[in-house]
């Protein structure tokens, strides 16, 4: 579905029952498998123990989660497309950079809604090589989702493929914020993630 200016717009209707049944036992699921893994490390928590304490068989869970990594991930996809719509809502004057930044606030509210959990989440997922190569995908997601709106500002559009700015704009900008993330847990939160983000982002700006 478009808009009257040929744009795509997104369904306001709302999830029928089932979507939020599934919805409510993905969350479950998620804050117990969150907590066993920071309680007892990625690695040695069983997808069976998070099953059976979460009420639900293997089988069950795995209708929901396509993998055990994906129990703590799951979230990524709409986090990364909360972040490309606020991109594409920044103001068209503002520098590309600048709007990836700014955009990033998404990420720094969210964070900031619970710092002790992220905390230990961050933690984890640094410390949990197949987390990290399964986060690394999900931010290729992301990546794609932001690279047309970055794109269309720099006026590379479908018609310029070969233009690597807006690819490689966004991908620094990412590479940015993981580093602000491991900069955030090695002082244990003691700087805000954004003023650490700020540092990272404006060394490409020195």
């Amino acid at each position: 579905m478009t808009d009257s200016s040929g744009t795509p717009t997104r369904s306001t209707a709302k999830p029928g029952l089932r979507e939020r049944m599934r919805a409510t036992i993905r969350a479950e699921v998620t804050e117990v498998a969150l907590r066993l893994f920071i309680e007892q490390g990625f690695d040695r928590t069983t997808v069976d123990q998070i099953a059976a304490e979460a009420g639900l068989s293997r089988a069950s869970l795995f209708r929901h989660f396509g993998t055990k990594e994906d129990i703590v991930l799951v979230d990524l996809e709409e986090i990364g497309r909360q972040i490309a719509d606020a991109l594409v809502a920044r103001p068209d004057e503002e520098r590309p950079w600048e709007a990836l930044r700014r955009a990033f606030d998404v990420m720094m509210r969210i964070h900031e809604t619970a710092p002790e959990r992220t905390l230990g989440y961050l933690r984890m997922l640094q410390e949990t090589p197949s987390l990290r190569a399964r986060h690394f995908e999900k931010q290729l997601g992301w990546q794609e989702m932001m690279v047309p709106e970055i794109a269309r500002r720099l006026g590379a559009g479908p018609d310029h493929p070969e233009d690597p700015r807006p690819t490689a704009l966004v991908a620094a900008a990412l590479a940015c914020a993981d580093a602000a993330s491991t900069g955030w847990v090695a002082c244990e939160g003691t700087v805000p993630m954004a003023v650490l983000l700020d540092r990272a982002m404006g060394a490409f700006t020195e």
